[in-house]
């Protein structure tokens, strides 16, 4: 009889579902209608992506499917269990705790995971979900979920024009779709670096114990160190930079082809831009502490480096120098490169860059 997960995904699906706040209030009829929506959306979306980025997608096209918080919740459940098999593994093997406690123990880390998704579940507006589990997507392409409620409630909240901001927040998200659609080794990549990740997970109890102690102490601090990051060994956090590295450039690509071609297609993009920007530094003490805690000011950050990144190179070399990035993981921008993006590109582009190119 196999031995029972370190984590009771049921329970944190229970408890998620359970705490998820309610969207906002929407008729039958305007439901149907953002759903129609942002499927129309998503297709004239990628096709925009597609033609700017020149990426060429390759395979069978990854779903995009319009979800309610619940369902991305529940999704997302699914993949932080797919991605996270091997780590828990790792510490179940390691775990000297008898079968009452670990009991205790998965069901407390299952509330935990439950209500941390909760939260999240009422910001999201669009995810690409990249490690579904094999029976959720047909292939291992991941799928695009809209979240609709999400959509809706913030672009009440900034009064923008329902379907500019609807197309603007898929001109992003399909973004993300593209870049896995037409990069095939990106995945595995990713994967890669999660399988590194475990690989120098230290398990020792007098080493987790320092760094659960200077991790506290980073987070009263202040001094801009998240949880996550604060809680890693060195060589963890060698890889973690990697990882940030990536998705800051991920982030920031999306966000810049948004900037690119949102003028061209959405007619009030600068008043969503603003509008959008201001909701991203808002929000009551509580929530700001909360999404610290979550990490979610570092995804901040990783929008606009990622983003400054992204548009020196186009700016300097053009799209199809920029194109460059995802030929290989060895052309992937280190962390370093993606604060000095004239690193990278005498690096990766093999020239001294002299200034703007057309």
């Amino acid at each position: 009889m196999a031995e029972p997960e370190l984590v009771d995904w049921d329970i944190a699906v229970a408890t998620g579902r359970r705490l998820v706040r309610p969207g906002p209030q929407l008729t039958r009829a305007e439901a149907d209608e953002i759903v129609a929506d942002l499927r129309e959306l998503a297709v004239e979306a990628e096709k925009h992506v597609v033609e700017y980025t020149r990426l060429i997608p390759q395979g069978a096209a990854p779903p995009v499917v319009v979800v309610d918080r619940k369902e991305w919740l529940r999704s997302n459940v699914a993949g932080l269990r797919a991605i996270t098999t091997p780590l828990l593994g790792k510490l179940a093997a390691r775990s000297g705790s008898g079968p009452v406690s670990r009991s205790i123990g998965r069901r407390i880390t299952g509330v935990q995971i439950g209500g941390a998704l909760a939260f999240l579940a009422g910001k999201v507006l669009g995810q690409f979900e990249v490690f579904l589990p094999p029976d959720e997507v047909p292939g291992p392409g991941g799928r695009l979920a809209l979240v609709a409620p999400n959509i809706a409630e913030v672009e009440r909240k900034i009064g923008a024009v329902p379907r500019d901001f609807r197309l603007w927040v898929c001109l992003h998200e399909q973004t993300h779709r593209v870049q896995f659609h037409a990069v095939p080794w990106l995945r595995g990549h990713l994967e890669s670096e999660v399988a590194a990740f475990v690989d120098a997970t230290d398990l020792d109890p007098s080493a987790l114990a320092a760094r659960i102690k200077s991790a506290i102490s980073a987070v009263r601090r202040r001094d801009g160190t998240s949880l996550v990051e604060a809680m890693q060994t060195p060589e963890q956090r060698a890889v973690l930079d990697r990882m940030q590295a990536l998705m800051s450039l991920l982030e920031g690509h999306a966000d810049q082809v948004m900037d690119a071609v949102g003028p061209q297609v959405v007619p009030t993009v600068a008043a969503i831009r603003q509008a959008f920007e201001a909701r991203r530094d808002g929000g009551s003490p509580l929530d700001r502490l909360v999404r610290r805690l979550l990490g979610l000011d570092l995804k901040m950050q990783q929008y606009r480096q990622g983003g400054a990144f992204v548009r020196a190179v186009v700016e300097a070399v053009g799209v199809d120098g920029f194109n460059e990035v995802w030929t290989s993981p060895e052309t992937l921008p280190t962390r370093a490169e993606i604060s000095d993006p004239k690193a990278w590109m005498q690096r990766v582009l093999a020239a001294p860059v002299l200034g703007p190119t057309a």
